[in-house]
């Protein structure tokens, strides 16, 4: 899943920043309102994280534009102001929650998440499986038939992806979108290289291959 970032507080960003993608989260950053409004309207986002003090751009016109641009990319806004009239200005603005400074990074990735489950109209599961394999999400351990794998964080973000859409196929762009930032170039191989490393560790001592080459198309999780 991918979450856009729109803080331009060096220090609170690199914190939010972090804490998302430890937490399997793809994270694109902007450090003013305009920066987060080319991004919010050229990219798909699972999520968005706005601070309401911005420059060039405050955050409440950013999310003015967005809902004007029929962008529904659910909101959570950052701000230092904690009154009532503030919280509820924010909201009728167009975002869909508001957590006030200084706040928990525990909170924040709660509520991230139960922003997206609310969007999505899905209940968030504890962990995930297919087949053999199974993934904690809160601890991040994942297994395959009983025996812990040793991934780092994005080949865990990238088998957390593959196990969503197990039995589906999956576009090296749809990977690159989820899994990486903007910041990317899509000619690169990352891909192809993080697919073959995440392969070695999943498929390496096991019988039966569960992460599949489709020609011309992408990948595919599937097997026992």
């Amino acid at each position: 899943m991918r979450i856009l970032v729109v803080e331009d507080d060096r220090k609170i960003g690199s914190f939010v920043i972090t804490a998302l993608q430890q937490a399997g989260f793809a994270v694109d950053h902007a450090e003013d309102g305009v920066g987060g409004m080319e991004l919010a309207l050229t990219s798909p986002y699972d999520a968005a994280v706005i601070d309401i003090m911005l420059p060039r751009l405050d955050g409440l016109s950013l999310i003015e534009t967005l809902r004007r641009s029929k962008i529904a990319t659910p909101v959570i806004i950052l701000s230092a102001k904690r009154s009532v009239d503030d919280r509820v200005k924010g909201l009728q603005t167009g975002g869909d929650d508001y957590l006030t400074k200084p706040f928990a990074l525990a909170e924040l990735l709660a509520r991230v998440h139960a922003l997206i489950r609310r969007s999505t109209g899905t209940s968030e599961p504890a962990g995930l499986i297919a087949g053999e394999l199974t993934l904690d999400l809160l601890t991040r351990e994942a297994k395959r038939g009983g025996r812990r794998l040793d991934l780092q964080p994005r080949e865990l973000s990238l088998l957390e992806y593959l196990m969503r859409n197990a039995g589906r196929p999956v576009s090296k762009t749809m990977i690159l979108e989820h899994i990486w930032d903007y910041s990317f170039d899509p000619q690169t191989n990352v891909v192809d290289v993080l697919v073959c490393r995440l392969r070695n560790k999943v498929d390496r001592d096991f019988p039966v291959r569960m992460i599949h080459t489709i020609r011309g198309v992408g990948y595919v999780l599937k097997g026992p």
